[in-house]
């Protein structure tokens, strides 16, 4: 194990690359080993080099917080399950100590290059919110140059002619100014004083870091290279972040030293309260400081809302779609639109509330199952719709101040966010205060109304229509837009054909349940839809919202399905959708004739 305390004793071990270095007998200035071996290097670190590197290979466990070696082990990489691709972009999981490609991650990382060292990155299965985060910290010049000697040594190989000695004039100081915003978080610097920092970095860590070949004066020398040339051991130092306090383990893994600051407590207690349209601004950090925070089964804090007659709909990378590795290791994309059939829509893995799909006032809660109201009527929608099938769902009326009160039932992806539930053609609800029934603004007697404490069920039946395409959207001729370092696509509200489209389903009927009790059916013969539960509240009524598997009054005169089902039949469903949008545009779908 490593002395930590010559580890402390050193203020920039948590900055220092991690290289491993070879064993020399001899000081090796001026030796370059042939490019046919390259590959073929074994490499022998040496005691000093693991003490100064924080590396211990013989220790199977820790005791002083640092990450085990064990670790490295586990079989495979990435979620794909493939090996390293050197020629794209690959980040290093702090926990797990897995590779995973710029391709396979979910989060929008930015401009980054490969061979980088500063960051930190937590992939999906060991974050406890089920969801990856990335900084990127400020690089050191040396790390830099680690990074530009690597990418070309990486891009001479691709080119056929393998190379290990590199210009600093004519190769390495070139490539870290067009690199430059994807290799730190610095400023560009406006002069060029910068070239002699790069120099005395080089020249500082000849015979730890670096190699060095003088010449004969005619501009390309001296030459640089790597003292240790195995690009595959170029990676973060995490063992020296945890020691320097950067990084820390917890209970809940491995957490970024500066993750909880700055008031993100409130931003917590109340789920995308960032909602104006200043929540665009560009900041740096904001949102990967903020993206270990999010709870779990989560969606963005900060996000766009549908409203202003856009919706926006989360993207993942779909790592189906044709040409993806092609455009990952391109760079003449920088600044340009994004394809959006090189990502596909991010279905949920539960049936929460939406955070996205509501009316900005509303507080959902930490678990996204309870929302509170704020003064006159605004509707929440859950985050998936049914179109056939009998399906079911609770709502609880956990405080309802007087003047308050709630319209709950089911509503189509139209229906106004910023108006009472069955204001338009588009939702059916049941009102708390005399237990009226609504729909297009038309209120009618059904049943005696509900309160605090009482328990309602919701039951919608949808017969299977040939007119009704079941097939969901997939979005992908859509515009990507950026928000916060997520992609969403960017749909425009067609209320105007979807209202004449609207045609009666025959047998379809609603069903509302008051404690258990059938209050007989409160409509029948509905718009065949898509339909979401929905609650609309007025002033500061609170409702929990349960949609399975445990009800706790489940209807015993009819077979129904519980929307908690509803999540993983949309996975496939949304699958299906996206496989066939590939198949059906086979050929049609290439980066040299896209254009927006």
């Amino acid at each position: 194990m490593a002395d930590r305390d010559s580890v402390r004793s050193d203020p920039d071990a948590a900055s220092k690359p991690l290289v491993q270095s070879t064993a020399v007998e001899e000081k090796q200035k001026s030796e370059v080993k042939p490019p046919e071996v390259l590959s073929e290097v074994s490499k022998v670190v040496t005691t000093d080099d693991k003490k100064q590197m924080g590396i211990d290979n013989d220790n199977s466990s820790n005791n002083n917080g640092t990450l085990k070696p064990h670790q490295v082990e586990r079989e495979g990489n990435c979620y794909c399950g493939k090996e390293r691709n050197l020629n794209i972009v690959e980040l290093l999981c702090a926990s797990c100590l897995r590779w995973y490609h710029e391709s396979c991650i979910g989060y929008q990382l930015g401009k980054l290059v490969p061979f980088m060292m500063n960051y930190f990155f937590v992939c999906k299965n060991c974050s406890p919110t089920g969801l990856e985060s990335f900084k990127k910290n400020q690089a050191t010049f040396p790390q830099m140059c680690v990074t530009a000697i690597g990418n070309l040594m990486q891009a001479s190989v691709k080119e056929g002619s393998p190379r290990t000695m590199f210009s600093k004039e004519r190769d390495i100081i070139p490539f870290i100014d067009s690199h430059w915003e994807g290799m730190t978080t610095m400023p560009r610097r406006v002069t060029q004083s910068w070239h002699v920092t790069i120099h005395r970095a080089l020249a500082k860590d000849v015979g730890t870091l670096f190699i060095c070949e003088e010449g004969t004066g005619d501009g390309a020398h001296p030459l640089f290279g790597l003292l240790a040339s195995e690009l595959t051991q170029i990676k973060p130092n995490y063992e020296a972040m945890i020691r320097g306090g950067h990084l820390k383990v917890t209970d809940m893994g491995i957490q970024h030293g500066m993750c909880g600051v700055k008031g993100r407590s409130t931003k917590r207690k109340l789920p995308g309260g960032d909602q104006g349209p200043g929540a665009g601004k560009k900041g740096r950090g904001g949102g990967e400081v903020a993206a270990p925070k999010l709870p779990a089964h989560g969606y963005p804090l900060e996000h766009p809302y549908n409203k202003d007659g856009y919706r926006y709909i989360l993207a993942e990378p779909d790592p189906h779609a044709p040409f993806r590795q092609e455009f990952d290791e391109s760079s003449d994309w920088a600044g340009k639109p994004i394809p959006g059939w090189l990502y596909r829509t991010l279905s949920p893995s539960s049936v929460l509330l939406a955070l996205h799909d509501r009316a900005p006032q509303l507080r959902i809660s930490e678990d996204r199952l309870a929302v509170t109201g704020e003064k006159g009527y605004c509707m929440v929608r859950a985050t998936h719709a049914v179109s056939r099938g009998s399906w079911y769902w609770e709502a609880t009326i956990e405080e309802m101040p007087e003047g308050s009160a709630t319209r709950l039932g089911w509503a189509q992806e139209y229906a106004n966010l910023q108006a009472p539930l069955g204001y338009d053609k588009f939702g059916y609800s049941w009102r708390s205060r005399k237990g009226t029934r609504f729909h297009e603004c038309r209120g009618k007697h059904y049943s005696a109304g509900y309160g605090e404490g009482d328990t309602l069920g919701f039951l919608i039946v949808l017969p299977e229509s040939p007119e009704i395409n079941y097939i969901p959207h997939t979005y992908k001729d859509r515009p990507l837009v950026k928000f916060k370092s997520h992609l969403y696509y960017e749909e425009k509200d067609r209320v105007t054909e979807s209202l004449k489209a609207l045609k009666v389903l025959s047998g379809s009927k609603l069903i509302f349940y008051k404690n258990g009790v059938s209050q007989d059916v409160a409509f029948s013969n509905i718009y065949g839809g898509h339909y979401f539960p929905t609650l609309s509240l007025h002033k500061s009524a609170t409702v929990s919202v349960n949609f399975g598997p445990n009800f706790k009054y489940p209807p015993s005169d009819t077979q129904f399905r519980g929307m908690y089902e509803k999540a993983e039949e949309a996975i496939c469903e949304q699958t299906m959708a996206d496989l066939l949008y590939l198949t059906e545009n086979e050929g049609k779908l290439r980066l040299d004739t896209y254009c927006m």
